[in-house]
């Protein structure tokens, strides 16, 4: 099996079609990821995802990116070029069917399951299901460290309406025992400590669709 330089299969492999986390046989999603994922991987980004949806009589070529120093809207329109040039010089890959391209940076809804997601979100507020097989418990926590014995969370102590909060405990949650973390959303903290969701975020096809001023591309698929 090819992995990618993170260690984890690549999404070749892992013909990743429809949601993060399902798995489908997609011979021509799997045929795109062969494309995409060493154009963003040059680039030096992690492809997250990639989401081939129907769309009438087009289809939506979903891409997300994202790295460790975050994605901003010129790191996404540089992924944008690289991809629709490479999906431009193989435009069999589609088919005859029409397609637009979407390159993202993931959202604060995206499920935090490999070790770099836990990374990137430390300081964040998240709740995950943890403990061994048979004897799992939710907890809410802020990520306070990652390391390669697990993540340390500071576990918010659970108490009665009404009565004095408690400080958090720090736990140490190894990764065999960790489960999908989900970002909390906190309305109180600085924009500057809280990103907002799709930090970057352009669309191209052949509709003017460019969001947040990002300089729009344009890509066709086989027929056009």
């Amino acid at each position: 099996m090819r992995t990618a330089p993170s260690g984890r299969p690549s999404l070749e492999e892992e013909a990743v079609s429809g949601s993060r986390g399902t798995h489908k046989p997609d011979p021509a999603t799997s045929r795109l990821a062969g494309w995409i994922e060493p154009v963003v991987d040059r680039a030096g980004y992690d492809l997250e995802d990639l989401v081939v949806t129907p769309a009438g009589r087009r289809s939506v070529v979903r891409v997300v990116v994202d790295r460790d120093q975050g994605v901003t809207l010129d790191d996404i329109a540089e992924v944008s070029r690289a991809v629709s040039e490479v999906l431009d010089a193989n435009d069999d890959g589609m088919g005859r069917t029409p397609y637009v391209l979407e390159v993202t940076s993931p959202g604060v809804d995206r499920p935090l399951t490999e070790h770099r997601h836990w990374r990137r979100n430390i300081g964040r507020l998240v709740t995950v299901v943890v403990g061994p097989a048979g004897g799992t418990d939710e907890v809410t926590g802020r990520i306070t460290g990652v390391d390669d014995a697990g993540v340390v969370l500071a576990v918010e102590a659970r108490s009665k309406p009404g009565a004095k909060k408690r400080p958090p405990t720090p736990r140490l949650v190894p990764w065999a025992e960790l489960g999908a973390g989900r970002v909390q959303v906190e309305f109180g903290r600085l924009d500057a400590e809280e990103p907002a969701e799709d930090a970057g975020h352009e669309d191209t096809g052949h509709e003017d669709v460019g969001h947040q001023d990002a300089e729009p591309q344009v890509s066709r698929g086989g027929g056009q």
